[in-house]
């Protein structure tokens, strides 16, 4: 009998909001081809059931919730494991820490829970004083109640080694080479400058902005994403891109080939992200050898090396390197070469899927080993790198 694994924590499979759902879109259909009975949890309206990239193994049980920024994850959060709890799935894959307060409940149900545990949300400047509490203690019940937990880059895990006392498995995300990809309507390639990013302030957004002004005095900028939810950044890139025919703002982009052949074809992409581990938008512009300018983060140098340019959040260095990236065509070419390189080397999805696959066998191994007499005591797989996995189980008391 296949054994049934619950995804909760995502808009739904397939769906392409960010960097969990393009997990999902890749993990599910890999764990059914290795003999998973997959069910994966979505938002109503998050998802096209006819989609044509919909992989029909995967069940997609929609739950209701508040549809609103600060509520979202904690209602839909709530709707899916009292769902999960009724169905009993054999293990769960859980994203986001906001999702530690549902976990005593999945616990005392006996499923074990395997927490990937995201980046540092109560540091994020976009949520308020209570969003970032309700974070923060959903991390110390995380840290105290899931079975096992996945960072996405050793920083990551150094954060929640030191901060609750809980080690895991570091499983980084994965890349999609592209083949090749003609230049998108209306550019030249080499030639511009490109932004992927949803608008929030820790991703560099606003001074990303007003940079672009600067740099579109003679190249074009390319600003793809939003908010999600509307707000000043959203109107601040329609301004941008009304007043000068050089700015061209995409909203959030849906097609994965339109969004590849962007990366692919920019003479320079500037990544912000600040807080959080291995950012999914980053690993796939490498694998696409796009030539990257990068806010000077450890998590940033982690996934990149050596191979982009790094610069402070500041306008005049944002414009002036992204800029002088854009004059330089055999610059871009080293950098491009260079990561994609990266990209192949550490961050490819069949490791990736590989390693979770693992992961989740060994808990439903450990939980029939027991009987699902006991899965309290919060277990942890040793910390490895990509492409690596140590299979031990020392159990690990969390804080």
């Amino acid at each position: 009998m296949p054994r049934r694994v619950a995804i909760l924590g995502t808009r739904g499979y397939p769906s392409y909001y960010g960097g969990f759902e393009t997990l999902v879109r890749t993990l599910a259909p890999y764990l059914a081809d290795t003999g998973w009975d997959v069910s994966v949890y979505s938002r109503p309206g998050a998802i096209e059931l006819q989609d044509p990239a919909r992989d029909h193994r995967i069940e997609s049980i929609t739950t209701r919730g508040l549809d609103s920024q600060s509520l979202s994850t904690l209602s839909f959060g709530a709707t899916s494991a009292l769902s999960a709890i009724r169905r009993r799935p054999d293990v769960a894959l859980v994203m986001n820490v906001a999702n530690g307060f549902w976990l005593p409940f999945l616990r005392a149900a006996r499923i074990p829970t395997v927490v990937n545990v995201d980046g540092i949300e109560w540091e994020r400047e976009k949520w308020g004083a209570n969003a970032k509490r309700a974070f923060r203690v959903g991390a110390q019940l995380t840290a105290s109640h899931a079975t096992s937990l996945i960072f996405d880059s050793a920083g990551i895990a150094d954060r929640w080694t030191t901060g609750f006392g809980r080690d895991g498995t570091t499983i980084a995300y994965g890349g999609t080479v592209p083949g090749e990809l003609d230049v998108p309507p209306g550019l030249q390639s080499g030639a511009y400058a490109l932004l992927v990013s949803r608008f929030v302030p820790e991703n560099t957004v606003e001074e990303f902005l007003d940079a672009a002004a600067i740099i579109a005095r003679e190249h074009d900028v390319v600003l793809v994403g939003s908010s999600g939810y509307g707000g000043e950044l959203d109107a601040r890139a329609e301004r941008l891109a009304a007043e000068n025919s050089r700015v061209h703002w995409l909203g959030h982009v849906h097609d994965d080939q339109h969004l590849f052949a962007l990366w692919r074809h920019a003479g320079a992409y500037f990544h912000g992200h600040s807080v959080g581990g291995t950012n999914p938008a980053l690993v796939q512009a490498m694998a696409c050898g796009a030539p990257t300018v990068a806010r000077d983060t450890v998590f940033n140098r982690e996934v990149l090396g050596d191979h982009a340019i790094f610069v402070q959040p500041d306008v005049s260095a944002i414009a002036a390197a992204v800029t002088t990236l854009l004059r330089s065509r055999t610059v871009q070419r080293d950098l491009a070469a260079a990561a994609e390189a990266r990209a192949r080397r550490c961050y490819s999805w069949d490791s990736v899927c590989e390693q979770y696959d693992v992961l989740l066998r060994q808990h439903v191994a450990r939980s029939d080993r027991w009987g699902r007499k006991d899965i309290s005591g919060a277990s942890s797989v040793s910390i490895s790198a990509p492409g690596r996995f140590d299979a031990n189980l020392p159990t690990a008391s969390g804080q």
